[in-house]
């Protein structure tokens, strides 16, 4: 079995300046459940890692929070697809945690959870701190123009600078599977 992780805002829902603060507030990017789907389908273990500083600041709570996952893997599930795993960082960003992207914390938990390495596991974000915390792992940081990713390639220097940068997640999935099976 293969691993990819996914942001959260940004890559699989509409992603908002004032937080995700309700289920009624998740909507999905156009394609991206089909693209999660498209992906369990082809083997993928598919694990989401989120900044969440909403709980920090005391916009929504622990129960809000995991009815807001639960809204989306159950419209994933509704459409053939499954996330393996959702793990969050609850702090703010002046905590000082390891688990906030650019930390590599979050990352790190899917790897010991999965028990799967993380060199060349694509990590598909909309952020510069998505893509970071993924090359500190030695993962493939996958930039997706959703969210906030057209103000991100715009940042992309250094060893980020050759990050493939991709429309949206579907767009992503489709290349990625159709590199496996040529057909």
């Amino acid at each position: 079995m293969k691993l990819i992780i996914l942001d959260r805002d940004g890559v699989i829902n509409q992603d908002s300046d004032t937080y995700i603060k309700h289920p009624d507030e998740w909507q999905p990017i156009d394609g991206s459940l089909d693209a999660i789907a498209r992906l369990s389908r082809a083997g993928y273990r598919v694990f989401v890692a989120t900044n969440q500083s909403g709980l920090a600041r005391g916009l929504f709570d622990i129960e809000t929070l995991n009815r807001i996952h639960q809204k989306m893997v159950d419209a994933v599930q509704q459409v053939g697809g499954h996330i393996e795993a959702i793990v969050f960082c609850p702090h703010g960003p002046d905590e000082g945690c390891d688990c906030r992207k650019p930390g590599s914390g979050l990352y790190e938990a899917i790897a010991e959870r999965s028990q799967t390495g993380l060199r060349d596991v694509p990590i598909v974000g909309d952020s510069l701190r998505d893509l970071e915390a993924a090359a500190k792992v030695g993962a493939q940081p996958i930039l997706v123009r959703s969210g906030n990713g057209e103000k991100t390639v715009k940042q992309l220097s250094g060893k980020l600078a050759q990050t493939p940068v991709y429309e949206n997640l579907n767009s992503y999935a489709l290349q990625l599977i159709n590199e496996m099976d040529p057909q």
